[in-house]
């Protein structure tokens, strides 16, 4: 989503994730399975699903639910996924990077164009938009660490800004954000889970940790029209079950 309300951004996704629960555990289940499939089922020696069993907690999915998923995703009686990138342009020639875990790329392919077509956009070919953007490690820590439940009266205490950024960068963060809400760490993508874990292991508060594609440019839609359409056509991809993620570069104004 857009770069500058990223805090926005997940608690928008929370709220989300409160509404449809079912609907986030079902697209997780899937990612475990693709990453099982790529790298087996041990946590320790497949980072991918360690970094998906982390998200699974951060959208407080149950342990049990999250061990169910493991066991069904390791079945052999299961649905084969596999990821495909779409990529296109919304109204107003915003160009959007639609990521998707599907058993029927048919299917995908033809809700994902009719969503385009209907609200003024086109699903283009692979690679007409993906050069714009950047992969990178997205980690977003908390201002604040909750209090713990177990010990009567306490209180939510601030995080150290200075251990927070000296840990991250010894962990391998190449950037630091102190904002207003959250505070920001970016990555290389392969590093994304060595820096999450550092910073648990540290006792930070990880809101989200996630690899995300920024653009190097912004475009800003002035017809109210375009922009009416570019939400309801972001609404239409993130409700779909087989989108995972959704990458554009639309300059959200506040």
């Amino acid at each position: 989503m857009s770069g500058h309300s990223k805090w926005k951004n997940i608690m928008h996704k929370k709220e989300k994730t409160d509404a449809q629960r079912a609907k986030i555990f079902t697209k997780i289940g899937k990612e475990i399975s693709i990453a099982i499939r790529e790298g087996g089922a041990d946590p320790v020696s497949n980072g991918k699903l360690r970094d998906l069993i982390a998200k699974a907690r951060a959208n407080n999915v149950p342990n049990e639910n999250i061990e169910r998923m493991l066991k069904k995703a390791t079945g052999e009686d299961g649905a084969t996924y596999e990821e495909i990138y779409y990529e296109g342009y919304g109204p107003g020639g915003v160009a959007v990077i639609v990521e998707t875990t599907t058993d029927n790329r048919n299917r995908t392919t033809s809700e994902l164009r009719h969503y385009f077509d209907k609200y003024g956009g086109n699903l283009g070919t692979s690679g007409c938009v993906s050069y714009m953007f950047t992969d990178r490690g997205t980690i977003i820590v908390a201002r604040e660490i909750e209090p713990d439940p177990k010990v009567r009266g306490s209180k939510p205490k601030p995080v150290d800004e200075d251990a927070l950024m000296e840990k991250a960068l010894e962990a391998g963060a190449v950037d630091f954000i102190a904002d207003e809400d959250c505070f920001e760490i970016a990555t290389e993508p392969n590093d994304l889970t060595a820096v999450r874990e550092a910073l648990e292991a540290a006792g930070f508060p990880i809101v989200s940790a996630e690899k995300e594609k920024i653009p190097a440019s912004y475009v800003t839609l002035t017809s109210e029209e375009d922009i009416k359409n570019m939400n309801t056509l972001l609404e239409m991809l993130e409700d779909n079950d087989d989108v995972q993620n959704v990458f554009h570069n639309w300059d959200i104004e506040e």
